[in-house]
C-alpha cells in the first residue's frame, strides 16, 4: 500500500527534524542559558548571604556602641551627680557662713539695743523717781501740811519703786 509507505517516509523525516530541533534547543537552552541562569542564582545567593553577614556585623557593632555608650553615659551621670553634690555642699557651706555672719551681726545689734534699752530704762526710772518724789512731797504737804525734805521724798519714792 502506497499510503503506508508514504506515511513512513513522511513521519521518519518529521521525527528526524523533531529530534534535531529538540537537540538544538537542548544545547542552546540547556547548555547556554541554564548555566547563565545558575550563575545569576548563585551570585544572588552570595549577595544575599554577604548582605546578611554585613547586617549581622553592623548589629554587633551597634550593640557594642550601645554598651559603650551606656558605660559612658553611666560614667557621665556619676560625674554629674558628684559635681552636683559638691556644688550642693559648697552652697550649704556658703549659706552656713552667711547665716553665721548674719547671726553675729544680729547678736551685736541685739546687745547694742539691750544696752540702749537699759540706759533708757535707767533714765526713765530716774525721771519717774524724781517725779514721784516731787508728787509725794506735794501730796504730803497738802494732805498733812507737813514739810518733807527732797531727800526724804526721794528715798521714800526709791523704796516704793524698788518693789515694782
Amino acid at each position: 500500500m502506497p499510503q503506508i509507505a508514504q506515511i513512513l517516509e513522511t513521519y521518519v523525516s518529521q521525527f528526524f527534524w523533531l529530534l534535531l530541533v529538540f537537540a538544538f534547543l537542548y544545547f542552546v537552552i540547556g547548555r547556554g542559558m541554564v548555566t547563565k541562569i545558575d550563575a545569576n542564582v548563585d551570585a544572588r545567593g552570595r549577595k544575599i548571604a554577604d548582605d546578611l553577614a554585613a547586617a549581622e556585623r553592623a548589629r554587633a557593632e551597634a550593640d557594642s556602641f550601645v554598651s559603650g555608650g551606656s558605660d559612658a553615659l553611666n560614667t557621665a551621670r556619676g560625674e554629674a551627680q558628684a559635681k552636683a553634690a559638691a556644688a550642693k555642699a559648697k552652697g550649704a557651706k556658703d549659706a552656713e557662713a552667711r547665716l553665721a555672719k548674719a547671726d553675729a551681726e544680729i547678736s551685736a545689734k541685739l546687745a547694742s539695743a539691750e544696752t540702749d534699752l537699759a540706759k533708757a530704762r535707767a533714765k526713765a526710772m530716774d525721771g519717774i523717781e524724781k517725779v514721784t518724789a516731787e508728787a509725794a512731797a506735794d501730796i504730803v504737804a497738802k494732805v498733812s501740811g507737813a514739810k518733807v525734805s527732797a531727800a526724804q521724798a526721794a528715798s521714800a519714792a526709791k523704796a516704793a519703786l524698788s518693789n515694782v
